[in-house]
């Protein structure tokens, strides 16, 4: 089992006669991914990657039953893109693109709500599951199937710790990245409840970073839930004050946002957090190999 994609999921790729649209689709087809599907307008008719490409989402969905979105549009059309995928019946849209203006994200994702669809993202690098699907743009290479959930705001950490995971033998259930915009259609809070009714995930894995409340919010729930054993990473500890970050999300107000109050968020939940990502895939080795034993 995993959460949000598996074997049976039906993907189309908003973008897909793009460069970096076209190239992703083939490492996701590589993958496994069952990418049924392109849209760009204007190229209906054609072809890409070897799936159709349709000039509208809606068009698309009817002669394929995609049930999945992944957005490679520059930013600047990417809300409106997200919207068409949601207006669709599309369930789960994965954003890629970044530089999406603020106000557009929450209206995209406001709309996609209202239809029932989820959004992972803006500015993120997509979800795998091991041996079942990937949509975005995460290496194929790091990953192996395992028991082990991982959800992060930074896609560069994100293919560190499944690196350090899968170094250890370590395999992951899914790997979720849900982006460091300001504002986003999939929090931790989310995922780690998602990983908490999963009955193939038994650690979950939490990679956060300064910057909003977040990982605050999620800690909140750790605190008050019987679910499984959770362990942590907060990267900026060490970023002195002023100091101007990569995600836009990254922004301290006082002392809201900032690294050790996370860092003491989750430890008070009974969160192991650690100082390197090594010394966290070092435990989650022990864990789960507890857990197997049991």
């Amino acid at each position: 089992m995993s959460i949000l994609i598996d074997d049976r999921t039906k993907l189309l790729v908003q973008g897909i006669t793009g460069r970096e649209g076209n190239f992703h689709t083939t490492q996701m087809q590589a993958f496994g991914t069952n990418v049924v599907a392109g849209v760009t307008p204007g190229k209906g008719g054609s072809t890409s990657a070897g799936v159709p490409v349709f000039n509208y989402v809606e068009e698309a969905v009817r002669e394929t039953g995609a049930n999945a979105s992944v957005v490679f549009v520059p930013g600047r059309f990417a809300g409106d893109a997200v919207m068409e995928a949601a207006a669709a019946g599309v369930e789960l849209i994965v954003a890629i693109s970044e530089w999406i203006p603020v106000h557009d994200s929450i209206a995209a994702i406001t709309f996609a709500r209202s239809h029932g669809a989820r959004v992972i993202g803006p500015n993120c690098p997509g979800l795998t599951s091991a041996g079942k699907a990937k949509i975005g743009i995460m290496p194929n290479y790091l990953f192996q199937e395992g028991r082990v959930g991982v959800v992060s705001r930074s896609g560069t950490l994100t293919y560190e710790m499944v690196d350090e995971l899968s170094s250890r033998g370590v395999g992951q259930s899914t790997v979720v990245g849900i982006g460091g915009d300001p504002v986003i259609g999939t929090s931790f809070l989310d995922v780690v409840t998602l990983f908490d009714a999963d009955r193939d995930t038994d650690l979950v894995v939490l990679i956060g970073e300064i910057g909003g409340r977040d990982e605050e919010i999620a800690a909140e729930y750790i605190a008050g839930r019987q679910g499984k054993p959770v362990l942590g990473f907060i990267s900026g500890r060490t970023a002195p004050p002023g100091k101007r970050m990569g995600h836009a999300g990254a922004i301290i107000t006082g002392g809201e946002g900032g690294p050790e109050h996370k860092v003491d968020a989750l430890r008070r939940a009974g969160v192991q957090v650690f100082d390197t990502l090594g010394a966290l895939a070092d435990r989650a080795a022990e864990v789960v190999g507890a857990t197997a034993a049991v």
